[in-house]
């Protein structure tokens, strides 16, 4: 298995010019409609505006995170993005082996002097989607279903709840994981079982961080009639009429940003910088309402300006106010 994997980034290292950047994406594949596609959309953007090329590659297992960014480090590739969590270990072995070269993390930190670590505040942008839920429901109902068991998706709950309760201190929440496994990420049936568990206990909107495994909640949100709210990407295309927002996490503006010139240290994304937000568009405009944007709109001004804070899971390993 590791014969082909070899031979195949080796090919493409050779049409690599020295300097140019590349890209691990994680589990799921490019276009898994969530946080590796928004990440390959920064980069093709960043190809579009240079006239340059990049490197990426599509991870089938564990072991390959650091093979692959160990080969694009030989032949040069700065800054090397790997994205998501997971690669974390694998940038900081490399970046290690490679001082001269720059790396770039994408949803961790690593505290080396040739890493930017990209952050995001998800619990703001997820406040808001939470807002949009709470006001949407005609149940008084509202669900949740993360992907795999970690805090950072607790992160995205944790916000998601304060933004419901926010907007109706008697909503009702309930919230499920599809695994505690990377498995988590790519497995539609079993967050579309989840979901469905959750309308048949009355819940009208259920907010799905779940990585590629989210297209089964949308279906499953389809299919019965209910809401369903995306994330990462603007997902709101997938399903019109069923995807009452998606909570956008730009990972692409990110990748773009590092592509251009990497800065060592940690970037830190939210509200106030444009790094996470909920999409309004044409494909969810007739499930908006104008109060709901309002209170939308006040929340964001709020959270920006410090004078409502919202409680960061990871940060305080509680979801308390």
């Amino acid at each position: 298995m590791q014969r082909p994997l070899i031979a195949t980034l080796l090919a493409a290292l050779t049409t690599l010019a020295w300097a140019d950047p590349a890209i691990v994406y994680d589990m799921g594949g490019k276009f898994d409609k969530s946080f590796n596609e928004a990440a390959y959309r920064g980069a093709e953007r960043w190809k579009k505006d240079t006239g340059k090329g990049y490197l990426d590659f599509e991870i089938a297992n564990e072991a390959q995170r650091e093979q692959a960014m160990r080969r694009m480090a030989e032949r040069g590739a700065s800054p090397v993005i790997g994205v998501g969590f997971s690669q974390a270990s694998s940038i900081e072995k490399v970046a290690k082996a490679f001082p001269k070269q720059q790396f770039v993390i994408i949803d961790s930190v690593v505290r080396l002097p040739n890493v930017e670590s990209v952050v995001f505040r998800e619990h703001e942008g997820s406040f808001l989607a939470g807002i949009m839920a709470a006001m949407a429901s005609k149940t008084g109902k509202v669900g949740f279903v993360g992907g795999m068991d970690i805090p950072l998706i607790r992160k995205f709950q944790c916000g998601y709840e304060q933004g419901a309760r926010y907007a109706n201190p008697k909503i009702e929440l309930s919230g499920a994981m599809t695994g505690t496994t990377p498995a988590a990420w790519s497995d539609p049936s079993r967050a579309g079982e989840l979901a469905k568990a959750q309308f048949a206990k009355g819940v009208d909107v259920v907010f799905a961080a779940a990585g590629g495994s989210s297209v089964g909640v949308f279906q499953a949100a389809k299919d019965a009639g209910r809401l369903a709210i995306g994330v990462d990407s603007n997902q709101n295309h997938l399903h019109p009429g069923t995807l009452l927002t998606s909570m956008v996490k730009r990972v692409d503006v990110a990748v773009y940003n590092a592509a251009n010139k990497s800065t060592p240290g940690i970037t830190v994304l939210g509200l106030k910088e444009g790094g996470v937000d909920v999409a309004l568009d044409e494909h969810n405009a007739r499930l908006v309402t104008p109060a709901m944007k309002a209170k939308v709109d006040a929340a964001r001004a709020d959270i920006v300006s410090g004078k409502l804070k919202v409680t960061d899971y990871m940060a305080a390993n509680d979801c308390k106010p």
